[in-house]
């Protein structure tokens, strides 16, 4: 499924949602003019690599600053196009609204929080990997998180292929997130019993950014009507 948009409409231009999606796209701009050696290592330098913090006696003189940035920085970073479009095409959608609840600042640091707090729950699951994880898909999950808390009604204009034939549907909030949660915590699941299947996908970081969405909701949201 395929969200296209929704039905809500924005009360404020989501200046901090496009301010994320213009820094998302600078840096995947830069990744794709290095060469494949140097864009390797600029990933295992600025993306969060479990073992690193789990097992730090392999480092000589402990975590670097580097380490701690990265928590930071693996939000702006991308796999390729399909990873980088994926992202931001969700983030435009539900991050708008979102931000129209908490305000620009309160939603960058929301934004930022979740996606700490996501990497943090996939280290949890994942904590002797030695490969990078990636991406804002951490961070949007806890947008989604939060949108599925404050507007659990509103529709979601979907598309389903069927074969090769798309099909439009409205779906409420609660049904579209709800799926797409359940979806993320399958996968998980399956990754942790057959590690082999995960596909590079980083299912629980984006569980644990969906439910830190959830919980942090109360500490962001503006109290007014329709929030």
């Amino acid at each position: 499924m395929l969200p296209l948009k929704d039905t809500l409409p924005n009360r404020s231009f989501p200046s901090a949602t496009w301010l994320l999606i213009a820094l998302s796209g600078i840096v995947f701009y830069f990744e794709t003019t290095l060469p494949q050696g140097v864009l390797d290592q600029f990933i295992m330098l600025f993306g969060v690599v479990p073992a690193e913090y789990i097992q730090p006696d392999t480092h000589m003189h402990g975590l670097s600053l580097i380490n701690y940035v990265s928590f930071l920085t693996t939000m702006f970073l991308h796999g390729g196009w399909l990873h980088f479009l994926g992202n931001m095409w969700f983030l435009r959608i539900f991050g708008s609204k979102v931000e129209d609840c908490m305000g620009h600042c309160r939603f960058m640091a929301f934004y930022l929080i979740s996606g700490i707090l996501a990497s943090m729950f996939y280290i949890y699951f994942n904590p002797g990997s030695a490969m990078p994880v990636i991406g804002a898909s951490g961070a949007i999950a806890g947008v989604m998180g939060a949108y599925y808390v404050m507007f659990p009604r509103a529709k979601i204009l979907t598309v389903i292929p069927i074969f090769i034939f798309p099909w439009f549907i409205e779906l409420p909030a609660f049904v579209f997130l709800g799926w797409w949660f359940l979806l993320q915590l399958f996968s998980g699941t399956i990754a942790l019993v057959l590690p082999m299947t995960g596909g590079g996908v980083a299912w629980w970081g984006h569980i644990g950014g969906f439910i830190a969405g959830v919980m942090l909701v109360p500490l962001f949201r503006k109290r007014r009507r329709g929030c």
